[in-house]
C-alpha cells in the first residue's frame, strides 16, 4: 500500500454514514478510528512518499531474482544436465576424481550427487582467487565422469542468480548497500498494514468496491480504486515478505535471531564431531600450553576413510535420500550428509557419518526441529521461491509487479492532487500536522509505547521514523515563521 488514503481529499472531508437510513443530523461521538485516522494518513503519506523509491527498487530486483531460477536452467543447461542418460552411474569417488583432474588447484569440500537421472553431479571446491563466499563448482556427468563445465558459485546459486541475489540484497554495493534493503523491509509491513486499514476504513460501507477496482470511476478516484483493491489483495504477501526479509538484515536480523534463541527456536544442526577429537571433549589438548621455541605442532594422525560412497550408502540406509549434499570430513569431524529438497513435502533430514567405519554417529530429523525453527525455514524458502517451485516464483513475481504498480499509482495520485492544474510543478499536500494531539491519552500512550518498542527492535524503522519527525517539525517551524512574517 502506498500513497493515497493518506492524502486527504478536500471533496471528501466528511464521509457519508454507512447506513443510508441513519439520521445525518444526529450527533456522532468520534471513536478511536476517527481519532487515529488523521495520524495514520500523515504517516502513510510520508512513508509512501519517501520509502516508495526503495520499495520500487526492491520489487524490481526481486522480480529479476524470481525469474532467475528458470533462467539459469536455460543459460546453464550444458552444466546442469547430462548429454545422455545412461544405464548406470559411476561411483561418486570416480566422479570426484574426474573433477580433481579438471581443476587440480581446487580442494574438494563438498559433493552434491545428481538429484535426478538427467542432472549432473556438482563437486564443490575451494580455489585460490575466489571471494570468501564463493566456490568453484565442477559439473560431472555421473554416467561417464565427463566434466560438463566449471562455474563460480555462491551456495547453490549459479553466477546469474548469485549476481541478481546481490543486486536485490545490497545493489552490489556491499555492506553499505544492505541498508537499502533493510530500510525497505522495515517499512514495507508498516505501509502495507497502514494502507490496508485506511482502505477498509474508507470503503466499509461499499463491500463490492473493497476487493475490486471501480471501473466506472475516472481520474484520481479511478487510480485510488486500483491502488486500494490491488493493495488489499497483496497486503498479506507483502507483510510476509517484509517479515522474512528482515531475518536476513543486519540490525533487525540480529534482534530476531536473539529473540528466536531465547524462545527456544534456534535451528539445530547435526553433530559431526568424532569421538576422541578435540571438539568431542569440549577442548583442545594443546589449549593453554606454549610449544617450546623451535618446535612445531605435530600434524594430526592420519585416519582411515571408508570413502564418500560408503558414507552416502550409510546415510541412505538411515533414510536420508533426497537431493543429498555431502560435506567431506574436516579435522576431527566426519561426513555430514543433508537433504536439500525444500519443496513441499520437504526433505531436510541430516546425518553425520564416521569416516573410519562408515557408521552413523548422529542424525537429525526436520520433524524434530522446534516449531519456530520450522516456520523460519518455511518462511525463508517461500521468500526465495523454493517451497512450491515455479508456482512460488510466479507468486513472488506477481507481488513484485503489484508493488511497482502501487508505487506508481501512489505517486500519480499525489500528482493529481496538486492545487491547480495550472501549477504544473506543484504536488498534493499531506494531511495537516498535529493529528497526534487529537488522540485521547488512552490511545496515545499505548501507541507511543508500541512505536518505541518496535522502533528499538527494528532499528532502521525507528531511526528513519525519528528522522521523518525531525524534518516534519522543522518544516512546520519554517511554515509558521513564514506565516508570521506576512
Amino acid at each position: 500500500m502506498s500513497l493515497d488514503e493518506f492524502q486527504a481529499d478536500p471533496s471528501r472531508a466528511a464521509e457519508a454514514p454507512s447506513d443510508p437510513t441513519a439520521d445525518a443530523s444526529a450527533p456522532r461521538t468520534p471513536g478511536a478510528w476517527a481519532a487515529l485516522r488523521p495520524l495514520l494518513l500523515r504517516m502513510h503519506f510520508y512513508a509512501g512518499l519517501l520509502i516508495a523509491p526503495l520499495l520500487f527498487v526492491a520489487a524490481a530486483t526481486g522480480l529479476l531474482y524470481a525469474g532467475s531460477w528458470q533462467a539459469e536452467k536455460i543459460l546453464y543447461a550444458d552444466e546442469l544436465t547430462v548429454a545422455r542418460v545412461g544405464d548406470h552411474t559411476l561411483s561418486l569417488g570416480d566422479q570426484v576424481q574426474a573433477a580433481r583432474s579438471a581443476a587440480p588447484r581446487g580442494e574438494v569440500v563438498a559433493v552434491w550427487p545428481a538429484p535426478d537421472a538427467e542432472a549432473t553431479t556438482r563437486v564443490i571446491m575451494e580455489a585460490p582467487g575466489l571471494a570468501e563466499d564463493e566456490n568453484l563448482t565442477v559439473f560431472v556427468d555421473p554416467y561417464t565422469a565427463d566434466v560438463r563445465g566449471q562455474l563460480t558459485t555462491a551456495g547453490d546459486a549459479l553466477p546469474l542468480r548469485a549476481w541478481l541475489s546481490g543486486l536485490h540484497a545490497d545493489l552490489r554495493l556491499g555492506a553499505f548497500g544492505r541498508n537499502y534493503s533493510e530500510l525497505a523491509a522495515s517499512w514495507l509491513w508498516v505501509v502495507a498494514l497502514g494502507g490496508l486499514a485506511l482502505w477498509i476504513g474508507r470503503r466499509r460501507g461499499r463491500r463490492a468496491r473493497l476487493v475490486l477496482p471501480d471501473r466506472s470511476a475516472t481520474g484520481r478516484r479511478r487510480t485510488l480504486s486500483w491502488h486500494g483493491a490491488v493493495g488489499l489483495w497483496a497486503a498479506a504477501g507483502l507483510v510476509a515478505l517484509s517479515a522474512t526479509g528482515l531475518t536476513w538484515s543486519k540490525y533487525a536480523g540480529e534482534n530476531i535471531g536473539q529473540l528466536q534463541d531465547r524462545l527456544g527456536g534456534a535451528t539445530p544442526s547435526v553433530s559431526a564431531v568424532l569421538s576422541g577429537s578435540a571438539g568431542a571433549d569440549g577442548g583442545d589438548e594443546h589449549a593453554g600450553h606454549v610449544m617450546p621455541e623451535g618446535m612445531e605442532m605435530p600434524p594430526p594422525a592420519p585416519t582411515a576413510d571408508v570413502g564418500i560412497d560408503r558414507a552416502v550408502a550409510a546415510a541412505r540406509a538411515a533414510g536420508v535420500t533426497e537431493s543429498l549434499r555431502v560435506t567431506l570430513p574436516a579435522k576431527g569431524k566426519g561426513y555430514v550428509i543433508k537433504e536439500a529438497d525444500k519443496q513441499v513435502p520437504v526433505h531436510l533430514d541430516s546425518v553425520a557419518v564416521d569416516p573410519a567405519d562408515g557408521k552413523v554417529i548422529d542424525e537429525l530429523r526436520f520433524a524434530d526441529y522446534p516449531l519456530l525453527a520450522q516456520l523460519t525455514r518455511f518462511g525463508i524458502d517461500l521468500h526465495m521461491g523454493l517451497t512450491f517451485g515455479i508456482v512460488n516464483q510466479l507468486a513472488l513475481a506477481a507481488l513484485a509487479v503489484a508493488v511497482m504498480f502501487l508505487v506508481f499509482w501512489g505517486y500519480r495520485m499525489w500528482w493529481l492532487r496538486r492545487p491547480t492544474k495550472e501549477r504544473r510543478l506543484s504536488a498534493g499536500r499531506a494531511h495537516p500536522r498535529g493529528a497526534w494531539r487529537k488522540l485521547p491519552v488512552t490511545l496515545l500512550l499505548p501507541l507511543a509505547a508500541v512505536t518505541a518498542v518496535v522502533g528499538w527492535f527494528v532499528p532502521m524503522l525507528g531511526i528513519s521514523l525519528l528522522a521523518f519527525l525531525a524534518v516534519d517539525v522543522l518544516l512546520g517551524f519554517v511554515a509558521r515563521r513564514r506565516a508570521a512574517g506576512r
